[in-house]
């Protein structure tokens, strides 16, 4: 056939499933069959807002978290071939403009990304088949590897911690990148508390290893909320590590309020554009703390989530609520808008 169904986005709130074109793969790229696509937060906000990097032009192909095999091999395209199983990230760094030179590959000014996930197929540009593409092991399910990017990021917020054996830390925001926050500690030794306002998301907090939970829905401030995780700590001090897993200005401030002095506090989540925060300036000087913004993911970073992956270590699977049609996207962005579930997995050989 020379058609496919895929996820067409047209602009805010204009999202659905087209039957298109089959793209073919130009040199130095590849096109892969998806078994398997992940919806994200990222989804969520650009289906809603728009995206001005992800989407500069419109009508654009959709998703970007998937796992499939090779269906066919473009020109020039070295060690893959079709029928190999392939996992891949949704961009790569451009390797020469001054943040690459600086091995700062996350900061990138020429970024190369890759939409489209959501549909039969997709094609992976040459750069990312270049230096952001794997094969997969056949031990890891296409399932468990479709979520590589995001668990990708988080290994790149795990880095900036500098988090020790033994350290107390509070994951604020219980999503899926804070229950791969919460697993990744607990990997590394550190005692846990995870807070949320949701008895969901919190028991899933709880799965994923957090040794203490902490509901915030009835503290009204971000003081409140502060005091509260430093009530949980050796001395009432405040944790050694603080993560910021939403991406709320409040949750910055309160995230920050959680350190003990001489604490390092990962602000993880993305704002909206325009958002400020708050700190307090004395503390800030007197308990020397550390505030670390982390952005996105490394070709590096991404070949040690997946080796996470394949070592059984981490199950990516965990973090998916429910397996669905392709056609149930719009419906998928809009439960995990509600809460109804964390990620959701689009297979596109499901019917509809």
């Amino acid at each position: 056939m020379n058609t496919m169904r895929a996820a067409i986005f047209r602009g805010p709130g204009k999202l659905a499933i087209e039957e298109i074109e089959r793209p073919l793969p130009g040199p130095g790229e590849i096109s892969v069959n998806v078994r398997a696509a992940a919806t994200c937060g990222t989804d969520l906000k650009s289906y809603r807002r728009g995206h001005p990097k992800l989407f500069p032009v419109l009508p654009a192909r959709f998703g970007h978290e998937f796992a499939g095999v090779v269906e066919v091999v473009g020109t020039g395209v070295e060690g893959f071939e079709v029928g190999q199983r392939v996992v891949a990230a949704n961009t790569a760094p451009c390797g020469r403009c001054w943040a690459c030179t600086k091995q700062r590959p996350s900061l990138c000014e020429n970024l190369e990304f890759l939409n489209g996930a959501f549909a039969e197929q997709v094609v992976i540009p040459a750069a990312i088949v270049a230096r952001n593409t794997f094969h997969l092991p056949d031990s890891v399910s296409f399932a468990s590897a479709a979520p590589l990017e995001p668990l990708a990021t988080v290994v790149h917020g795990m880095a900036e911690t500098g988090m020790q054996l033994g350290d107390t830390i509070v994951v604020n925001g219980c999503g899926p990148i804070g229950l791969m926050f919460i697993k990744l500690s607990r990997l590394r030794g550190a005692n846990v508390i995870a807070t949320d306002r949701s008895a969901v998301r919190l028991q899933q907090a709880k799965e994923a290893g957090a040794g203490q939970v902490l509901d915030l829905t009835d503290l009204a401030t971000t003081a409140d909320r502060a005091a509260a995780v430093r009530e949980l700590t050796d001395g009432k001090r405040g944790v050694d590590v603080a993560i910021e897993a939403v991406g709320l200005p409040e949750v910055w401030e309160q995230t920050v309020e959680c350190l003990r002095p001489g604490g390092t506090a990962v602000l993880f989540g993305g704002p909206k554009a325009g958002s400020r925060f708050s700190v307090d300036a004395v503390a800030m000087h007197y308990s020397e703390y550390t505030l670390k913004g982390v952005f996105h993911h490394t070709p590096e970073y991404t070949k040690v989530a997946l080796d996470l992956l394949s070592s059984g270590d981490l199950d990516g699977e965990t973090l998916i609520s429910e397996t669905r049609p392709l056609e149930a996207l719009v419906e998928s962005l809009e439960d995990m808008a509600q809460g109804k579930g964390a990620k959701y997995l689009l297979d596109p050989s499901l019917p509809a």
